[in-house]
């Protein structure tokens, strides 16, 4: 029987890298604090903002696995699917006293606009979606849903352009977005997923910053899937979150049979971000250099499917 008490252990934290000015020292122990190879990945981006958000991704994750699964910072490693999906190398898999093992942690994250997200659950699978609603950079907005036509099915298309405003349109197009990105990163499919093939049926509740809804459906491949529950809520006025929830490969027996929603996301600090951080590797003075050299974004938004 699955412990409740198991249940209310969701997770799900956000940091607000936009508002995020790291000085030389926080910069350099944060990048101590990651494996090296995620240290040289981050140093690779061309723009602070998107360095800043990757290095929060893998803050989220490490302070996740350290303070909530109990592993010390120093002790394990973080991996990546061949889909981009991170995971937790050797996880425990039995219970010490060789009884059932416990509902295994599924977690992920996403960064878009000015914050990382991560949602965590056990016994199901999770994939967390972030969007901005954002104005398009170089088109108007009939002439960037045009482009994006085959991204939906009509029916959401219905949804989208029916909503009113253009400001409306944009906020249930990228709403739209979030809900699918979410399923597709919690299959851990990739961009070859088809998004045509999971319809969006939202609910008529509007999300908000204080509570959680999780009344829409989706149907997959033109039916309504009863597996999947869809978390929404906001960060603020502009920023759409969705969770999705499903079953895990795991024995029917094992799976929880009850759903309670997470609540609203924390968003933390740096200090609650490094509070539990230990380092990893020697501090590198250059890498301060190199990303004080960036300049902080693109003059432009951009839209992209990136696999966090």
């Amino acid at each position: 029987m699955t412990d409740i008490g198991d249940k209310m252990a969701s997770v799900r934290w956000a940091f607000r890298c936009g508002c995020w000015t790291p000085s030389s020292s926080e910069w350099l122990f944060a990048a101590r604090c990651v494996q090296q190879e995620e240290k040289d990945r981050i140093g690779k981006f061309v723009f602070a903002k998107d360095a800043k958000s990757a290095m929060a991704g893998r803050l989220l994750l490490r302070r996740f696995v350290c303070e909530r699964m109990h592993i010390p910072w120093a002790q394990f490693r973080l991996e990546r699917s061949p889909r981009g999906k991170p995971y937790l190398a050797a996880p425990p898999e039995v219970s010490p006293d060789g009884g059932v093992a416990p509902l295994t942690w599924s977690f992920n994250i996403s960064h878009h606009g000015d914050y990382a997200v991560l949602a965590a659950e056990k016994g199901m699978q999770v994939g967390v979606d972030i969007m901005k609603t954002s104005m398009p950079g170089s088109s108007t907005v009939p002439e960037f849903f045009r482009i994006m036509t085959r991204q939906f099915t009509p029916h959401e298309w219905h949804a989208i352009l029916s909503a009113g405003s253009e400001q409306r349109q944009l906020a249930t197009f990228y709403r739209h977005w979030a809900l699918k990105e979410s399923f597709i990163k919690a299959i851990g499919t990739g961009l070859g997923f088809n998004l045509q093939r999971a319809e969006f049926h939202l609910s008529s509740e509007v999300p908000t910053q204080t509570s959680v809804i999780c009344r829409t459906r989706m149907h997959l491949d033109e039916e309504e899937d009863h597996d999947w529950v869809f978390e929404e809520s906001l960060l603020d006025e502009d920023h759409h979150v969705a969770v999705a929830l499903g079953p895990m490969k795991m024995p029917s027996s094992a799976r929880p049979t009850w759903y309670v929603p997470a609540p609203a996301f924390t968003q933390l600090s740096f200090s609650d971000l490094m509070a539990s951080a230990s380092p990893l590797t020697e501090e590198d003075p250059a890498y301060w250099e190199s990303f004080r050299a960036k300049a902080e974004a693109p003059l432009r938004p951009r839209l992209a499917r990136i696999q966090s």
